[in-house]
């Protein structure tokens, strides 16, 4: 075997170990955009099929996580056009059903604060999510999302208010301890995925 081929195997070694790091997160908005685990599960594996098909095209040392959610939400519109509609949980059924309910002080405030994501609209959400939620910068959300840095940072700002209207929350002291309800709502730096 060739000092050519055993690179190119380590680099896949390397790939696919990065690629697992990241399914964690992958998952987790994979469930935020459609709010069913078996849904969720088939976009996070079929976002992996093309990362790892795709893999010559990764430029190495650019930000992997941002390349495959920009798959995700690619394949995720794309399975959304095609569908030709969109999943309504209006009453918050569905999203009530995704997870038993936790049993620390802030519960109720985190199930209100579901409740409340999924009545804003699918770009606030988004961007939401992906500042708040998984970490990202406002310009790796922006590339993400392509789109402007403003225009992230206006969906972020206008998804913050229309919550806090949403739970009637006049300050973030009448939140609960729940870190990730705190973080989405006040807009620390601090990444919590």
């Amino acid at each position: 075997m060739g000092s050519s081929d055993q690179s190119d195997q380590a680099d896949s070694s390397h790939f696919r170990k990065d690629l697992l790091a990241v399914v964690p997160n992958l998952r987790a908005f994979a469930m935020s955009l459609i709010g069913s685990s078996d849904r969720a599960d088939d976009l996070v594996q079929e976002t992996l099929m093309k990362a790892w098909a795709k893999q010559s095209s990764f430029e190495h040392g650019t930000n992997l996580k941002a390349w495959l959610f920009t798959i995700l939400r690619n394949e995720f519109y794309t399975q959304m056009r095609k569908k030709g509609r969109e999943v309504s949980d209006a009453d918050g059924m569905h999203a009530a059903k995704l997870a038993g309910h936790p049993e620390q002080m802030g519960h109720l405030d985190l199930q209100d604060f579901r409740k409340a994501l999924e009545r804003l609209p699918s770009d606030q959400k988004e961007a939401i999510i992906l500042i708040g939620g998984s970490g990202f910068s406002y310009e790796e959300a922006a590339e993400i999302c392509d789109c402007a840095i403003g225009t992230i940072k206006s969906r972020v700002s206008r998804a913050r208010a229309r919550l806090a209207e949403l739970m009637n929350v006049d300050s973030e002291d009448e939140f609960g301890p729940d870190a990730v309800t705190r973080q989405v709502m006040t807009g620390g730096s601090k990444s919590i995925a």
